[in-house]
C-alpha cells in the first residue's frame, strides 16, 4: 500500500457513486483537520452505539478522549471501532425530489482503539487543546492529577478508510433540464462569531490575543 494512500478494503470501497471516493492522505487529512467533531461507533454486548466526541490528528494517528468513568470507553479498549467525520457544505436542489442531495466532505476510518498510557496522556491532552485553539494551553491553570485520571485518551492509526466528497450542482434527468423549475445549491459553512465572555469573568479582563487571532480551518 502506498504511504500516501489509505488502505482500500471491502468495507472502505464505495459501491454507490465510487467516483466520489478518495484514498489520498492529503485529502483525508484536510477533512479530518477541518473539524474536531466526530462520531465513534462500536459494538458492546451485541448492540450498536454511536458517540459524538472531539478528535485531533497527529501525523498518521487520530486521537479522541472521554471520561475514564465511561463504561462504554472501558469496553472498547483494543477492539474494533469505526469513526466518521463530516462537513456539511450545502443543500443541492434538483428539479425532482429524487435528485435532491447535499454537498459534503466525509471520512470514515476503521481500526482498533488503543488506550494511551498515563505517561503519554498529559502531553496528548495539551496537544489536543492547542489543536483546538492554538495558544490556549499556556494561559490555563495546570491540569490536576485528578483531572488527568478522570480522562481517557484513545488512538487509532489512520490506515484503513476512505473519504467521500460531493460537490457541484444537481444532476437531473436529461428531460428535466427543460422544466421551468429553479435548481441549484444552497451553500453552507461554519461561521465564527464574536467571542462571548463568561459573565463570571474577573472584572477588567480583555479578550486574549489567541482568541482575537483564532481562525476557522
Amino acid at each position: 500500500m502506498p504511504k500516501d494512500q489509505l488502505q482500500k478494503t471491502n468495507r472502505t470501497t464505495l459501491v454507490r457513486n465510487p467516483k466520489r471516493a478518495e484514498y489520498d492522505r492529503d485529502v483525508v487529512n484536510k477533512i479530518i483537520d477541518g473539524t474536531p467533531l466526530c462520531h465513534v461507533s462500536y459494538i458492546i454486548g451485541g448492540r450498536p452505539y454511536v458517540t459524538p466526541t472531539l478528535q485531533w490528528r497527529q501525523g498518521d494517528t487520530i486521537y479522541w478522549h472521554g471520561s475514564s468513568a465511561s463504561r462504554f470507553l472501558r469496553e472498547i479498549i483494543d477492539k474494533e471501532v469505526c469513526m466518521s467525520i463530516t462537513h456539511f457544505d450545502g443543500i443541492v436542489l434538483a428539479r425532482s425530489a429524487f435528485h435532491h442531495s447535499i454537498n459534503y466532505r466525509s471520512v470514515t476510518l476503521f481500526g482498533e482503539a488503543s488506550k494511551i498510557d498515563d505517561d503519554e496522556k498529559n502531553q496528548l491532552l495539551e496537544n489536543f487543546v492547542e489543536t483546538l485553539v492554538p495558544g490556549r494551553w499556556k494561559t490555563l491553570r495546570p491540569m490536576t492529577d485528578q483531572e488527568a485520571k478522570a480522562t481517557t485518551v484513545f488512538s487509532m492509526p489512520i490506515e484503513e478508510g476512505s473519504a467521500k466528497v460531493r460537490t457541484g450542482p444537481p444532476v437531473d434527468d436529461d428531460e428535466d433540464y427543460e422544466l421551468p423549475i429553479w435548481a441549484g445549491v444552497l451553500p453552507m459553512s461554519q461561521r465564527l462569531h464574536a467571542p462571548e465572555p463568561d459573565p463570571k469573568n474577573v472584572a477588567g479582563l480583555e479578550v486574549p490575543k489567541h482568541i482575537h487571532d483564532y481562525k476557522l480551518k
